[in-house]
């Protein structure tokens, strides 16, 4: 049992970790002045100061605590649950939450640049929410089909 959690915490972390590093090398090179203009796709630079769609940006500097304290919690979960089935997926969400968080307390606002306005307009975004987008729907798949989560720690 021990080596499972040990599995467990070493695909978590290093997903994380991952995702992280990926992410924090992608937005550097647009704070650092890098910009790409398409007919469907814009590359640039906006910093959210709310979440997904700039929504409570009135929480301002509050934002980034209660965030904080939400991805403690899942993390809390996923140890909790001791199911090697949800390390990676949880290890991309928590990878892309960090790496947001972390824009928090550096630049004031998350870093995002992929603009899409091809037939419709839609919000800017990066890789890290991509990246929780996709652990979100990996885990709700998880627990509406728990066949696919057999082997618990």
């Amino acid at each position: 049992m021990h080596n499972k959690i040990i599995r467990l915490l070493t695909i978590l972390f290093f997903t994380t970790v991952g995702v992280f590093i990926i992410d924090q090398n992608i937005k550097s090179l647009f704070v650092e002045g890098w910009r790409y203009y398409s007919e469907c796709i814009d590359l640039i630079l906006v910093y959210n100061k709310g979440v997904e769609f700039s929504m409570f940006a009135f929480l301002d500097g509050a934002l980034k605590y209660i965030q904080l304290v939400l991805i403690l919690g899942v993390f809390g979960y996923i140890i909790y649950l001791k199911q090697l089935c949800y390390a990676f997926p949880a290890g991309l969400l928590l990878g892309g939450a960090f790496s947001n968080i972390y824009d928090r307390f550096i630049h004031g606002g998350v870093v995002d640049m992929v603009y899409w306005h091809c037939g419709f307009d839609f919000a800017v975004f990066n890789f890290a929410d991509v990246m929780i987008d996709v652990a979100v729907v990996w885990i709700l798949v998880l627990n509406f089909k728990p066949k696919f989560c057999k082997n618990r720690v």
